[in-house]
């Protein structure tokens, strides 16, 4: 599979594509509930129009320590009430997250091949499933491994159509040109300390002098230190803002879809990849730390004009909004209709 930004210029499938028609009955989505690797497989499914059933792993120490190469922890075996992978087993198996690897392969010995298995992002080896996806930046590849710039999600262009359809009130009474924030937090490769909390409301700061005119849209992560959202807090009052507390529903997507600039964090993937889903102005906040992943996802975003640096004025810019997630899920289905079952 090539690039998304190359296959966009061939064909444009669409969200919900005939699953049914692939001969996909019954699907699982597995993971062990971390947010992240739960919306690339929600995505996925999404896209694809199935219907399907969330199964969590919560494996225990030792296992977890040899994923994603040992053995499911036996606890969870799906002889054990409760079991997360008991069977009857899916037509489809979508998975992500380093822990769901071994569960994976398990489903796929247990139902004698039965299960036809995906998995989203690297397990580190390409034995580990029919189909395994990847972003560009990681390294693995091969005949069973689809590549794309960005991640799967479920930003889809309808989903952002229906928002813009009915704006909230409470947004439709911001001026624009409106910028929204979001606010990423501390990672494996970045750290939300006080100097990245100085270096951001820095750059607030900026935008509220050189663009006096604009409105804030602002949600944190669950990640996001209160001190970073204080830092929001304390640099826009006075001005136009909507800033989510964390009570109720988030209205990431209502932000997204109304924004004409995004500040999207370094930090986060998976924000600059549904910011880019949207076609407006996307700006990177880049907190302290960094990654050679990183540094090459967002090179490749650079090239083709989707993000740049927030490191002066805000400039709006124009660009395809990328989506990767129909073209991933068609070439999974795809895949699916002919493996020789």
């Amino acid at each position: 599979m090539g690039q998304d930004r190359q296959m966009a210029k061939t064909r444009e499938p669409q969200r919900g594509v005939a699953a049914a028609a692939g001969g996909v009955s019954s699907c699982w989505l597995l993971t062990d509930g971390k947010i992240g690797d739960e919306v690339h497989c929600l995505g996925i499914a999404e896209a694809l129009g199935l219907r399907y059933e969330m199964r969590r792993v919560a494996p225990r120490l030792p296992w977890v320590w040899l994923m994603p190469w040992g053995p499911i922890d036996p606890r969870e075996r799906p002889e054990r009430p409760g079991s997360p992978i008991a069977p009857p087993y899916p037509d489809l198996l979508i998975a992500s997250g380093r822990r769901a690897v071994p569960y994976l392969r398990y489903v796929k010995r247990a139902s004698q091949g039965r299960t036809f298995t995906v998995f989203l992002k690297g397990p580190r080896s390409r034995a580990a499933a029919d189909v395994i996806w990847v972003p560009e930046h990681d390294s693995l590849r091969g005949d069973n491994v689809l590549v794309t710039l960005t991640s799967p999600h479920r930003v889809s262009r309808q989903t952002l159509e229906a928002a813009r359809k009915a704006p909230p009130p409470e947004i439709t009474a911001l001026p624009r040109p409106r910028i929204a924030v979001l606010l990423g937090g501390n990672s494996g490769a970045f750290v939300y300390n006080e100097r990245t909390n100085r270096r951001l409301a820095a750059a607030l700061q900026s935008i509220c002098t050189t663009r006096p005119e604009s409105s804030f849209m602002v949600t944190p992560s669950r990640r996001t230190p209160p001190a970073t959202l204080q830092t929001a807090r304390e640099v826009l009052a006075g001005h136009p803002a909507i800033i989510w507390d964390g009570t109720g529903e988030n209205p990431y997507i209502d932000f997204l879809a109304h924004a004409d600039f995004i500040v999207a964090p370094a930090d986060s993937i998976n924000m600059v990849g549904e910011a880019v889903a949207t076609g407006a102005s996307v700006y990177i906040f880049r907190p302290e730390g960094g990654g050679r992943k990183v540094d090459r996802y967002l090179a490749g975003l650079r090239k083709i004009g989707a993000v740049r640096d927030l490191d002066g004025p805000l400039q709006s810019f124009d660009y395809e909004p990328i989506d990767a997630t129909p073209l991933i899920a068609e070439e999974i289905l795809r895949r699916f209709a002919e493996h020789d079952w």
